[in-house]
């Protein structure tokens, strides 16, 4: 893992020293988000938005580093008693660090690490953070279009990969029956 951290630092700093051929932008769109695992029933999908900004750093003509800061509004839909839908809304900062490829110049894929962290949770409105972990972590996966060279629109799933409930897991089985994180984008995005 420290390896793993050191490469990252080292390829930031590398596109960093590179000014000229980073760009920042501003991005926005629709979150289709649920939680998913094995004890988690009666779900449906919730409906919220992201907003944030980006640097997109060019590694290589074809390949880039994206890290984004985003606020990212999330939670799930719960089926309650008498057919009453609960909703169960959880606020996250998220900084996805994505490797973007430009596969032609306007169509690119990107996928990477994940890290959020839990600003609000609210359940029918009233607060119920403590019953959730503080940390996600997730991994991204997406395409996106290139209008011009500064619009662009594209979609990203982020696929939850740690328990979002405070509680910890035991053996793995405990860890597939844990309610992790699962989350459709669809995003505009503007560069400058």
């Amino acid at each position: 893992m420290k390896k793993i951290i050191l490469s990252a630092i080292a390829i930031l700093a590398f596109g960093f020293a590179n000014a000229q051929q980073t760009r920042f932008g501003v991005k926005g769109g629709l979150n289709i988000s649920t939680l998913v695992g094995g004890d988690v029933d009666n779900t449906k999908a919730l409906i919220g938005f992201h907003v944030g900004g980006f640097a997109e750093i060019k590694i290589i003509e074809k390949l880039a580093i994206q890290p984004e800061l985003l606020f990212s509004a999330q939670g799930t839909r719960v089926d309650g008693f008498g057919g009453q839908d609960n909703d169960l809304k959880l606020n996250y900062i998220n900084i996805p660090v994505l490797a973007k490829y430009y596969i032609t110049k306007q169509f690119t894929v990107e996928a990477g690490p994940q890290l959020g962290f839990l600003v609000s949770a609210k359940a029918e409105g009233e607060d119920v953070k403590d019953g959730f972990k503080s940390v996600d972590l997730g991994f991204n996966f997406g395409a996106g279009y290139n209008f011009t060279d500064n619009f662009s629109a594209g979609i990203r799933y982020t696929v939850g990969l740690s328990n979002v409930g405070d509680y910890d897991v035991d053996d793995i089985d405990e860890y597939y029956d844990s309610p992790k994180n699962s989350n459709l984008a669809l995003f505009i995005a503007y560069k400058f």
